[in-house]
């Protein structure tokens, strides 16, 4: 009896009456409840956030958002293959291994290489996770490549037709089955190291051209670009992008 005494007088000096004190008391425990469930809900997002981030290890295809700096010129297949894989690697990718869609002429003893050779078996998907053909028929058949799935290795829409500076033109050396072109007229700017004379075919990555023809909507034999330099690429609507698949 004394202790109640004492408990509600200890209260009473404090301005509080015991069942007033009992009450904050839960207040305080849910506050300490809510901290703790909102640590937790940062923590999942963290792990949801880092989740995201890893997807682009997934990543299978996308355009390149730069070119070499030298119109055509990257060295030939080697070099653009590493071009690739150093924008890959850059968006998190690093780990496949990388190819540019590219064909090659027959040249002196070395014969001539297909693009489709090159690239794997599929499926590819974007920097979206978008599958843009799961197999090398549908990809040189009825494929998903379009403006708004033909991304940059960071996610990135490339410009197209109407757009300011049109970039639809990428560099492809290749006919419309992804197999190189025969005969001695270039088409792959010397292979892949001119940054002069030559010229290089190009496919229409937003589907769209000058007309409703086959060649003026397709993604990868569109039509001959005017030249190998960046001016004479931009001439056409290019800038001297490529089309990077993950061959592995």
């Amino acid at each position: 009896m004394s202790e109640h005494r004492s408990e509600s007088r200890s209260h009473s000096l404090r301005g509080q009456s015991p069942d007033e004190a009992r009450s904050g008391s839960g207040v305080h425990r849910s506050r300490r409840g809510q901290a703790g469930a909102a640590a937790l809900l940062i923590a999942l997002g963290l792990g949801i956030g880092a989740s995201a981030a890893a997807q682009p290890s997934e990543m299978g295809f996308f355009i390149t958002s730069t070119g070499s700096g030298k119109g055509a010129d990257f060295g030939g297949l080697e070099g653009a293959d590493r071009h690739c894989a150093t924008l890959a690697a850059a968006a998190g990718a690093g780990k496949r291994t990388w190819r540019a869609y590219l064909s090659a002429s027959a040249a002196g003893r070395a014969p001539a290489v297909n693009a489709r050779d090159r690239i794997g078996k599929g499926p590819w998907k974007n920097a979206k996770g978008q599958v843009v053909a799961k197999d090398l028929q549908e990809l040189h058949g009825s494929n998903a490549i379009g403006k708004q799935t033909a991304l940059t290795e960071k996610g990135e829409v490339v410009n197209g037709r109407g757009d300011t500076p049109n970039r639809h033109d990428i560099l492809t050396g290749t006919q419309a089955d992804g197999s190189a072109f025969a005969g001695a007229e270039d088409r792959t700017c010397s292979n892949w190291t001119s940054s002069g004379s030559g010229s290089a075919f190009v496919g229409h990555h937003d589907r769209m051209g000058l007309d409703d023809s086959p060649p003026a909507k397709s993604w990868n034999a569109s039509h001959p670009s005017r030249g190998c330099s960046d001016e004479a690429l931009r001439g056409t609507g290019g800038a001297g992008l490529l089309y990077c698949f993950a061959a592995d």
